[in-house]
């Protein structure tokens, strides 16, 4: 095939969708429209070393202006597709031009969950943490001494957390869960987490709900309430309750959508023409429709794309990674870890490493490797080999992992 493809997003897989077809030798027309008027970015480091300015922007950037152009990759910045024509093959924008396309792939990425307007969530000061805007507004306003209320206590609210507390604010982190960490991590990863927040001073509330956030005489946020009466005043505050995937197209289109565009193994959607991948999917993983929000899958999903659009059938077998940088603990993700009922801790060899290992029975799932880089790659080829690890093995400190993982021993 060497028709023209046309990707929506200006997302890490978009730009890996069109590298692939390139390296894959289709010679025909492909177009990134990106409704965000900057090259395509890094996200990932938004809530981590951007912020803190030790990532520039040139090094947040997926490939320079230079690429597209030796590529002969036509980049629409600023380019809104507000509607999909799937009867004449076209897309159209919000200026109301119309593109037309052989292969079209939604590559439109997820965006933060909002409070809303009435809890306080459209003041000035109150900030999400999802795309370059906001991480420049936030850079602009995070100074020393002020306070800072994070609500959430995931991921992104911890990195966000370990930033502001780095750059000398005062730093609250409120969770509604029991816990921080409850949806993606166990017991023992979050209770290392806790334990490194608060050695940095940050104050870390579980178990609790936000009621509002209070409006002061400068019609900014003065102060954040919590269900258990208290009152936490902030100069501002930042929002990390989640994303949501971007499937409004796929909507209006008629597209099949879940919680996310559905497609299948070779990331079509129910329209052959149509492709999706990264975070707006929904994809099948061991037999379950699965989301999957990291760098990981918007790379190798689009990988996948572009060889079933070149004409080179392939399927899609995740095999997922994440990681998540805080203060000096680097914390790597090996596997998924859904339907766990044990972990099994396991020291590393060097000293404060650690890694946790998820167990459903006998199956080994996935590993939390907390500045244990070893453990991690070992665990990424015991489960890329589908190897037998048992939780014995795993609470056998003696028990040569490296060995097993390269041999299978």
């Amino acid at each position: 095939m060497s028709g023209k493809v046309i990707i929506v997003g200006g997302s890490h897989a978009a730009v890996a969708c069109a590298d692939n077809l390139r390296k894959l030798d289709y010679d025909g027309p492909i177009a990134i429209h990106s409704r965000e008027p900057h090259l395509p970015y890094q996200r990932p480091p938004l809530s981590k070393g951007y912020m803190s300015g030790a990532v520039s922007m040139d090094r947040l950037l997926l490939r320079p202006q230079q690429w597209y152009d030796d590529a002969q990759i036509d980049l629409h910045l600023s380019s809104d597709v507000t509607a999909i024509d799937r009867t004449a093959k076209q897309v159209v924008t919000g200026t109301g031009e119309r593109h037309d396309f052989d292969a079209l792939v939604l590559a439109t990425g997820a965006d933060p969950r909002m409070l809303s307007a009435s809890a306080g969530g459209a003041l000035p000061n109150v900030f999400l943490m999802r795309d370059l805007g906001d991480a420049d507004a936030l850079k602009a306003v995070m100074t020393p001494g002020k306070k800072v209320v994070i609500i959430g206590g995931g991921y992104i609210g911890l990195e966000a957390a370990a930033e502001a507390a780095k750059t000398g604010l005062d730093v609250t982190v409120v969770e509604a869960s029991s816990r921080i960490l409850q949806r993606v991590a166990c017991r023992e990863t979050a209770d290392s987490f806790r334990a490194l927040h608060a050695a940095h001073g940050v104050r870390i509330i579980e178990d609790t709900q936000i009621t509002g956030i209070v409006e002061g005489d400068d019609a900014k946020a003065s102060s954040v309430t919590l269900d258990n009466g208290d009152a936490l005043a902030c100069d501002l505050v930042i929002v990390g309750i989640g994303v949501s995937p971007n499937t409004e197209l796929a909507v209006a289109a008629g597209l099949d959508v879940a919680v996310g565009i559905l497609v299948d193994e070779f990331g079509r959607t129910d329209d052959p023409a149509i492709y999706a991948c990264g975070d707006c999917t929904v994809l099948p993983m061991n037999r379950m429709p699965t989301r999957l929000e990291s760098v990981q899958n918007a790379h190798d999903q689009a990988m996948i794309v572009a060889h079933n659009i070149a004409g080179q059938e392939t399927a899609y077998d995740p095999e997922p990674w994440f990681w998540s940088d805080q203060y000096d603990m680097k914390l790597q993700i090996a596997g998924l870890n859904r339907g766990y009922d044990t972990v099994v801790t396991r020291p590393g060899k060097r000293e404060g490493s650690v890694s946790h290992f998820y167990f459903q029975g006998e199956t080994f799932l996935a590993a939390d490797c907390l500045n244990d880089g070893a453990t991690y790659m070992m665990c990424r080829k015991i489960l890329a080999q589908d190897l037998a690890l048992t939780p014995a093995m795993a609470a056998d400190e003696a028990f040569d992992l490296r060995g097993f993982a390269n041999g299978g021993r």
